[in-house]
């Protein structure tokens, strides 16, 4: 039998089980989408080092996303892979590693995240500079902004385009700013920039980067000022993404 799509190839064959649950979701998300409504995805774990960006930055371009909730690694390494993604070292047998084996990774600064490596010195020689020097600019001139905005500002600037090892279609990061998506980054000070800014407020050298708190109250925001401009559209949002304490269903306004 010939399937001219992948679409054909489900519907043929994911008939049962979890198969069938997939196949409904996607007809789900189909017919949400096609009634006008709205999806957020949330992103959890290292999709972005596992290179989602393959896929969800062209569902960005086509409409199919319209804003993403995400871990502060998640934001961070779709720009590590963007700019270091030919330095990252595969693991294939990571499963057999002893504690000395992970040891010697981390000497050569390879930050293991389960069969890839991602190369901690080449990450920062490109983006700690752009990074401190744009949130000491901010500080000065009083400007407080989400941890995805100074991300979209890093890239369009063009200041690290020149360290790009993958083609920029394949950032999702790359794609949320050219569309103006806004990416919730619960917890972002749990990330390497995150932890690398916490070490400047220490110092007391900056203090920029809106709160987590406010994080959910513009997103509840946004979400009413949608409702206005279209009034019969929902927001499709998963279980475990933020504002997920806001409302008990699984779309809201």
């Amino acid at each position: 039998m010939q399937h001219s799509s992948v679409r054909t190839f489900i519907r043929t064959h994911f008939r049962h089980f979890n198969a069938a649950a997939l196949r409904d979701a996607a007809e789900g998300y189909k017919a949400h989408l096609e009634k006008g409504g709205r999806m957020l995805v949330a992103l959890g774990g290292a999709m972005s080092t596992a290179e989602i960006g393959l896929s969800l930055a062209e569902m960005i371009r086509q409409d199919k996303v319209h804003a993403i909730s995400c871990t502060g690694a998640n934001l961070e390494e779709d720009i590590f892979n963007l700019v270091a993604h030919d330095l990252y070292e595969a693991v294939p047998d990571y499963r057999c590693l002893t504690p000395q084996d992970d040891h010697d990774l981390f000497v050569r600064k390879l930050n293991r995240v389960t069969d890839t490596c991602i190369p901690d010195t080449a990450i920062w020689d490109r983006l700690e500079r752009p990074f401190m020097d744009l949130w000491r600019e901010a500080d000065r001139t009083g400007e407080r902004l989400f941890p995805y905005e100074f991300a979209f500002k890093i890239l369009r600037s063009g200041c690290i385009r020149q360290h790009y090892q993958i083609d920029p279609s394949e950032s999702w990061l790359l794609a949320a700013m050219e569309r103006k998506l806004p990416v919730f980054v619960p917890a972002w000070e749990d990330s390497s920039l995150g932890n690398m800014y916490a070490g400047a407020c220490l110092r007391g050298d900056i203090k920029n980067v809106r709160s987590g708190t406010q994080q959910p109250v513009t997103a509840r925001i946004q979400g009413l000022r949608q409702a206005k401009r279209s009034p019969g559209a929902s927001w499709m949002l998963p279980r475990l993404a933020i504002l997920s304490n806001l409302t008990p269903r699984s779309s809201f306004l």
